[in-house]
């Protein structure tokens, strides 16, 4: 005889419910954003619109002589329009803390819109009863500036998306604006210089990927140490080769702006974008090519795994460090193909150590982007823009010192990756060498 015991439950027992969501399991509240945006408004609110004296006017030239249409220059009160810039960049600047508080995501025009306002105060400011700001100069010499930065940062996203750290960008510039300069010299073709840089740079990627995946060596002093061989590698030649003949080895050959038919005619927007070189045009492919592949792509998918779990890539076949070695030559290419912007593209003998430090500034600019191409091209124009604007403002006769306006794209760098970045993080196995 079987005996069955039956568990009565007890009729005040509560019937079990799903867990609700407490206060305490709420994401915290991140307040970096609103305290930037407020520093940053209050600043321009202050600086360019409270402290100057009223009556200044500030001219803005959009057009140019090739457009189909003139644009008539935009005449306005330095005070009066810094003053309604920034108390629209405050308002921004609410919008940010009250998304903050209620948890909200804004999005990235947030930013986009904050960054313009401000720098439109700014320009009324710096402008104030000077030469007419040409703003479709600064747009267009902004892009073209920034072309080694987004280069560099591409590089740098193919490779750490790998796992390998490639501090040596700065090197692999600087070796493809030698070879470029070089070879278009003795040449006499700007297209052969534009072609050997690539090589430039994969060599010194190569170099970077035998020491990091052959022999182990921490990667972080592996591309410092690149970088102080190029420099006097290529120092040592300028000094003793191209200067003993420059017109044979290290003349200017400049590569020709093209213009788009039609497109460069449309006014503002066709000589920024479709009025450049054709690194310019090379750089609009690549960004959207190695966007579509890192994220849309099985090739893409594959990388993106070692870089993340190299031990469960290798589970599934993937071949871990033939993966980190393609990517590293690759990215060392393409970074070389950004050092060709030094010499060709800006139509510039080679000089030393001519890069000028624009390889850290495009790491900086890789992780601002996130890793991301499409980002690394956003904070890359940023840099450039910082760059291009030193420029201008030193021709419209600014008041602020030409000291002050040189430190510009440093200070925007130090800036945009400690008060924008906040938290990123980069792939899990960054930097870390791996065993068959």
């Amino acid at each position: 005889m079987s005996t069955t015991t039956t568990t009565t439950v007890p009729a005040s027992s509560p019937a079990p419910s799903p867990e609700r969501p407490t206060t305490a399991a709420r994401p915290p509240i991140r307040w970096r954003g609103p305290v930037v945006y407020g520093f940053f408004g209050l600043a321009s609110l202050l600086f360019f619109a409270i402290l100057p004296s009223g009556g200044a006017t500030t001219t803005f030239r959009l057009a140019t002589a090739k457009d189909f249409f003139q644009i008539e220059p935009i005449t306005v009160s330095s005070t009066g329009a810094a003053l309604f810039l920034s108390i629209l960049a405050l308002m921004l600047a609410g919008l940010a803390a009250w998304a903050a508080v209620e948890r909200r995501k804004v999005g990235m025009w947030l930013p986009i819109v904050f960054g313009v306002l401000v720098v439109l105060a700014f320009l009324c400011w710096a402008g104030a009863d000077k030469s007419a700001i040409p703003l479709t100069g600064l747009l267009q010499g902004s892009l073209f500036l920034a072309v080694p930065l987004v280069f560099g940062a591409l590089s740098g996203v193919l490779c750490e998306r790998s796992g390998i750290i490639n501090i040596a960008i700065e090197g692999q510039l600087l070796a493809g604006a030698f070879l470029a300069a070089v070879v278009a010299s003795l040449t006499h073709s700007a297209y052969a210089g534009l072609v050997a840089a690539p090589i430039a740079g994969a060599l010194v990627g190569l170099l970077l990927v035998i020491f990091s995946v052959r022999y182990w060596v921490n990667q972080l002093i592996v591309g410092v140490v690149l970088n102080v061989l190029v420099v006097g590698v290529t120092s040592y030649l300028y000094s003793t080769v191209l200067t003993a003949d420059s017109a044979t080895w290290n003349s200017r050959t400049p590569l020709p702006v093209i213009e788009i038919p039609l497109l460069s005619q449309i006014p503002v927007l066709g000589p920024v974008l479709f009025r450049q070189t054709v690194l310019v045009y090379i750089m609009y492919v690549v960004v959207v090519v190695l966007q579509i592949m890192l994220f849309r792509s099985r090739w893409g998918l594959r990388v993106r795994a070692v870089g993340e779990h190299p031990k469960a890539a290798d589970t599934v076949g993937i071949k871990v460090n033939r993966t980190r070695v393609r990517n590293t030559l690759l990215g060392g290419a393409i970074a070389g193909l950004g050092g060709a912007f030094f010499t060709v593209a800006a139509g510039l003998a080679f000089g030393k150590e001519m890069t000028g430090g624009k390889g850290f500034i495009a790491l900086a600019a890789m992780i601002l982007g996130r890793w991301n191409p499409v980002g690394a091209l956003a904070a890359a124009l940023l840099f450039g823009f910082s760059d291009n604007l030193q420029t201008v403002l030193g021709i419209v006769g600014t008041p602020i010192p030409s000291q002050i306006m040189l430190m510009t794209p440093y200070v925007v760098t130090i800036f945009a990756v400690a008060g924008l970045v906040g938290r990123v993080r980069p792939p899990a196995a960054e930097g870390i060498p791996y065993e068959k």
